[in-house]
């Protein structure tokens, strides 16, 4: 049984972090079942290559397993959500233990599903994700139910970094200042040896996190809040 989507808009490209490769090939599956396209997919074995994947360009998506070859998903699910803040960021992953749930849904995690689950669960999640819901894995929900009061208990974090302006990431507060300078997509995308797609891609998010439709939008509402100096 597949769980088909054609009602979903499917943001692309999906990134899909994920080292064994029969389950690459299961998420695969799980994906093209959904709509999307083999050319939407992008998947990575560690988080080194998942960090080079993300300088080339952003993603729309991210499936991304806790337990990597050279470190823990955490720090690269903190990194895409510090990248941009409305990213679907699903874990999918073998671990259960309090530490790893509480370290991928503080990191940024949207939603949490284990890989033992099924994959019409597994879609039924990442239908979730792109819905703009945050699923979690009815077995990942009672851990947090059963330690969820310790939680409340604990003191907040400290010396936690404060959101770039608007929340927009670095690199798009970059390009935006490129854009104010009056550079175009293509003189903007050889100053940072980017490819014009990505660079229309972030313009694209700059564009939505400040509710504009133009160059000159954006770059007005910027100056209007102080953001260029």
């Amino acid at each position: 049984m597949t769980v088909s989507a054609p009602e979903l808009l499917l943001p692309a490209p999906v990134l899909v972090v994920e080292d064994e490769p029969l389950l690459q090939q299961r998420l695969r599956a799980v994906l093209l079942a959904l709509g999307y396209t083999a050319d939407a997919l992008l998947f990575v074995a560690s988080l080194a290559e998942a960090r080079e994947c993300l300088a080339q360009q952003p993603v729309a998506l991210a499936l991304v397993d806790l337990h990597l070859p050279d470190g823990d998903g955490c720090e690269l699910i903190a990194q895409l959500r510090a990248d941009d803040p409305g990213l679907g960021i699903l874990v999918v992953s073998a671990w259960s233990s309090e530490d790893a749930i509480l370290g991928a849904l503080r990191a940024g995690a949207t939603g949490y599903v284990l890989k033992e689950r099924d994959d019409v669960e597994v879609q039924i999640s990442i239908r979730s994700v792109l819905r703009g819901g945050a699923p979690i894995d009815p077995f990942i929900a009672r851990r947090i139910l059963a330690f969820l009061p310790e939680e409340l208990s604990s003191p907040p974090a400290v010396g936690t970094a404060p959101a770039l302006e608007g929340g927009l990431s670095e690199r798009e507060h970059e390009i935006l200042r490129l854009v104010a300078d009056g550079l175009s997509n293509r003189e903007i995308a050889e100053q940072l040896f980017l490819s014009r797609y990505t660079v229309e891609s972030h313009i694209k998010r700059v564009y939505r996190k400040l509710a504009v439709s133009s160059r000159t939008g954006a770059v007005y509402k910027a100056r209007s809040r102080g953001w260029l100096g």
